[in-house]
């Protein structure tokens, strides 16, 4: 429990941020895992500019390190080259 008034805000606010970050984070999560499930190449990397975007509003906005949306998008990039 919050022992200021400052410190209640300051714990709701934080709780909406960690919903929020959690939505966006799950959102992409889904995203690439739906991309590399994907054996059509054409099929890739017509959906490969979007999931970049979305890992660069999370790295952004700080969910996540911009080195691992570096290495994401790499790791996309590697599967989406070895699709026949």
């Amino acid at each position: 429990m919050a022992n200021t008034k400052s410190a209640a805000r300051a714990a709701r606010q934080s709780e909406r941020r960690r919903l929020h970050n959690k939505y966006y984070a799950k959102t992409t999560r889904n995203a690439i895992r739906d991309l590399r499930n994907t054996t059509d190449k054409a099929a890739a990397q017509e959906n490969a500019p979007k999931v970049y975007a979305m890992i660069d509003k999370l790295a952004k906005i700080g969910v996540i390190h911009k080195n691992k949306a570096a290495n994401l998008k790499s790791g996309l990039q590697v599967y989406i080259n070895k699709l026949a």
